[in-house]
């Protein structure tokens, strides 16, 4: 029986990255957006609102990382029946709604990303170009 595991965990020049990353997504798209980022343990790691952003959509972009670290699926995986009294169960920080994707490398979850103030596949694009600046699949 082993009592330790060698794990990998998301930096912070990787969640930079991912910031810039989303950052140049939403500017070309006009939409200024939300985003976090959190590490495995849902630890914020990054985080912006772009000048613009409704600041409300923070709080739902929060949700949305944390929701797709936790689960290691994007946030719209949450089962449409149990979204409300999920919500209320973790006080909002978990969610159904679009944005919040998984940061995955090589198979191992290293954390999520969330990004809220745009339509769902806007908020869904933004977060898939983040991935994508550190090789992760979406």
């Amino acid at each position: 029986m082993s009592f330790t595991q060698n794990s990998r965990i998301l930096t912070h020049q990787g969640a930079m990255a991912m910031l810039q990353a989303a950052i140049a997504r939403a500017e070309a798209m006009g939409r200024p957006q939300c985003i976090v980022i959190v590490d495995g343990s849902g630890e914020v790691i990054a985080v912006c609102r772009m000048t613009g952003a409704k600041f409300l959509s923070r709080k739902s972009a929060m949700a949305k990382a944390l929701t797709a670290a936790s689960i290691g699926a994007d946030s719209t995986s949450i089962p449409e029946a149990v979204r409300p009294l999920i919500g209320l169960a973790t006080d909002g920080a978990v969610t159904g709604l679009p944005g919040g994707l998984p940061i995955m490398v090589e198979g191992a979850l290293l954390g999520g990303i969330g990004v809220g103030s745009g339509t769902g596949d806007e908020d869904i694009d933004v977060a898939r170009a983040a991935l994508a600046a550190i090789g992760s699949a979406p």
